[in-house]
């Protein structure tokens, strides 16, 4: 955003107002501004084509010893100075409820910029071109009739610009381009079973910071005859068998794995109690920090808002922290959380900066940024030729998991029994289940870096009123010892 635009004015005129009163100690002044299309086509027709924009501001400040927040969607000086009263009269009012004054640790101001590399602006792109894109894979996937039932192709494109100024001096202009694009179908056999296979992850996985060039990298037309064949093939598979067994999974549903088994429960505000109303609380207590095995010793679990490419990078979180990589799990032990500077100074930490907004109009919380398993080495097929006898999984279907994040359970689009070092036959309905430690301690084997690729999962939920993040992880296939698997 230009340094003399009318929002940085309004926003610093409305920082100076917030300052003026003598019992706010800490403010923050947002500027938010978005927009976003959305484009499917379904059996040959397009469908929910949609585009949406908005911008605002918003006030979150500390008075008396208690948060305020406040926003609006005017802009001008008379509608800020009001947004600024109402964010203080919030937090005296709170005040005299708080069991405790609210500890938020000052910190050096930032300035600066954080821009994400795009090539082809995807808000200049033609609708005919999108559609276009679109309907040929779509129609690959058709091709031939029965027993494909139906398929869809779809793409989605957001961009971002944020602007934030606080009483600490920080004054940091961000801009956020991303999106993804994918496809699926569903084939439907004789009997009624129904089988889908999704490309290029399980839908909504698909998301990468970067403009139009990404519908060139994810290639759905040359990879549609395969979806095709895979997703008719899976109709005469053989059920996942019911046991123990090594298990592989590949990397996209490892990418769902890390989410919900590692990325949520690290959550600090989840295991302080302060966020449990959506998806519950975390088995991983304060008191576990730096003794608590999560893993083997080669499993490594990092926090990373600098990953290029990630929709969990940026420049600065939403409280002006600076992006950083941080180990959540090291070498097997538990070691950080996802954390914001009030919660990470209850711990006597440093935030490790993951505070984010869904909008202009929402209170930030602490949202996953990039969490990703640290690769190892070696290659998928060399894993399966270290396998006598194994399932490889991977494309996730459905998952299910408790409030503490301990038990779970995953079913997957694509399964392969593993028998001396060799695929053997496809596998129908697969699914895997476990509790968190005792799996990631069975994780004897991690791909290289070549293997690893990030995934962007774009609606994370969390809060109340619920909030969508967009949030990334990469990681490469994995093996797991003695797993307990079966069929749906």
């Amino acid at each position: 955003m230009p340094a003399d635009s009318p929002a940085r004015e309004l926003c610093a005129t409305a920082l100076g107002r917030a300052k003026k009163h003598a019992d706010v100690s800490h403010v923050e002044i947002r500027w938010v501004r978005e927009r976003g299309e959305r484009l499917r086509v379904r059996d040959g027709a397009p469908e929910g084509i949609s585009k949406n924009s908005a911008a605002g501001f918003s006030a979150r400040l500390i008075a008396r010893g208690a948060w305020g927040f406040a926003c609006t969607q005017a802009a001008t000086d008379a509608d800020l100075a009001r947004m600024v009263d109402e964010a203080v009269a919030v937090a005296r009012a709170s005040a005299r409820l708080a069991a405790r004054p609210v500890s938020f640790p000052e910190r050096r101001g930032e300035r600066g910029n954080y821009s994400c590399p795009v090539q082809i602006d995807p808000f200049g792109i033609s609708l005919e071109q999108k559609l276009g894109d679109l309907t040929g894979p779509e129609a690959e996937l058709r091709r031939g009739g029965s027993p494909i039932h139906s398929a869809e192709a779809w793409m989605h494109w957001t961009e971002v610009d944020k602007l934030l100024l606080t009483s600490e001096g920080t004054d940091v202009a961000q801009r956020f381009v991303y999106g993804g694009i994918g496809m699926m179908a569903i084939a439907v056999g004789s009997d009624g079973r129904m089988q889908r296979r999704s490309y290029p992850g399980f839908p909504g996985s698909e998301g990468l910071q970067g403009g139009y060039e990404i519908v060139a990298l994810t290639d759905l037309m040359g990879a549609a005859a395969r979806v095709r064949s895979e997703a008719i093939d899976l109709l005469s598979a053989d059920p996942c068998p019911e046991g123990t067994r090594d298990l592989i999974l590949g990397s996209n549903q490892m990418a769902l794995q890390v989410h919900e088994s590692c990325g949520h429960p690290t959550e600090l505000d989840r295991a302080l109690g302060a966020e449990i109303s959506l998806a519950g609380g975390s088995f991983l207590q304060p008191k576990d920090l730096g003794k608590l095995r999560y893993g083997s010793d080669i499993v490594t679990l990092t926090a990373d808002s600098t990953e290029p490419g990630g929709l969990g990078t940026f420049g600065w979180d939403d409280e002006g922290t600076p992006a950083t990589k941080a180990p959540l799990v090291r070498e097997g032990i538990f070691v950080d959380y996802l954390s914001s500077r009030e919660t990470a100074a209850a711990l006597g930490r440093e935030s490790t900066a993951t505070v984010r907004a869904e909008s202009w109009n929402r209170v930030p919380m602490i949202r996953m940024v990039n969490v990703s398993l640290e690769p190892r080495s070696g290659s998928l097929e060399d894993l399966i030729a270290d396998t006598a006898d194994g399932i490889l999984l991977d494309v996730n279907q459905s998952w299910s998991i408790d409030d503490l994040r301990l038990n779970f359970q995953f079913s997957c689009e694509l399964g392969w029994e593993i028998k001396r070092g060799k695929r053997v036959r496809l596998l129908r309905d697969s699914r895997y289940t476990g509790i968190t430690p005792k799996f990631w301690q069975s994780c004897d084997a991690i791909c290289g870096a070549a293997e690893s690729r990030i995934w962007g999962l774009m609606l994370c939920g969390k809060g109340d009123p619920m909030q969508t993040m967009a949030v990334a992880h990469a990681a490469a296939p994995a093996r797991f010892r003695q797993v307990e698997i079966g069929h749906t």
